[in-house]
Order: structure tokens, then C-alpha cells, then sequence
């Protein structure tokens, strides 16, 4: 069991230390934090895409991603696509557009990104 325990601890201390190196390069970044981010208001965000989904229905085709920067999520979403290129889990990015509210959760729709190299 102390292996267990130990081992649970190392992944919070890691994601922990992950959080606040997210928050440090969005600082830098000048960019706001997503958890003080207000709804109808610009932003500009930046933080590592968490997933990337495509949703389809029928009246219309979207690519979600989830994008994370240390203090909150924001569900980046664009209508009409499919796919966008360099668009991957894994990536990290500065988007920029009106932050809005789905479901309780923070989103932008159709916002301008720059990939990090």
C-alpha cells in the first residue's frame, strides 16, 4: 500500500507543478487567466489543448477543443469545421475572441488562434 499511496502523491505534486508552469507561461504570455475570464468580454487566452473533438449534427458540423492554461478550462469551438490543421491534443496555443457561457462552462466560438511552435 505505501507504493500506492507514494505514487498517488508523485501525480498530484506533478500535475500540481504542471498547473502552476501553465499559469507562469500564460503570465508571460500577457494573456488573462481563464479562471478570471468573464463572460461577454475579450480575451485572450493561452494554454495546452486537453482534447480535440469533431461534433456533428444536423444542422451543423463543429470542432471542439478543450484548452487549459493551469487556473481553468475553456472549450474553444468552431463551427463549420471539421478539422484545422496543427488543431491537436498536446498543442499549445493563444486564442483570442468573447468569452460566452454552454452549459455552465466557459466557451469562444470561432476564435482567432496562433499555434506555439
Amino acid at each position: 500500500m505505501p507504493g500506492l499511496v507514494s505514487r498517488a502523491l508523485e501525480r498530484f505534486s506533478t500535475e500540481h507543478r504542471d498547473a502552476a508552469e501553465l499559469r507562469d507561461d500564460a503570465v508571460r504570455s500577457g494573456c488573462c487567466q481563464m479562471a478570471d475570464a468573464v463572460p461577454r468580454e475579450q480575451v485572450v487566452i493561452h494554454g495546452v489543448l486537453r482534447s480535440v473533438t469533431q461534433r456533428a449534427s444536423d444542422d451543423v458540423t463543429t470542432l471542439e477543443a478543450e484548452i487549459y492554461d493551469g487556473s481553468d478550462n475553456v472549450t474553444l469551438v468552431w463551427l463549420g469545421r471539421r478539422r484545422i490543421t496543427g488543431i491537436a491534443a498536446g498543442r499549445s496555443l493563444t486564442a483570442r475572441g468573447r468569452i460566452g457561457t454552454r452549459a455552465g462552462r466557459k466557451v469562444l466560438y470561432n476564435p482567432a488562434y496562433e499555434l506555439d511552435a
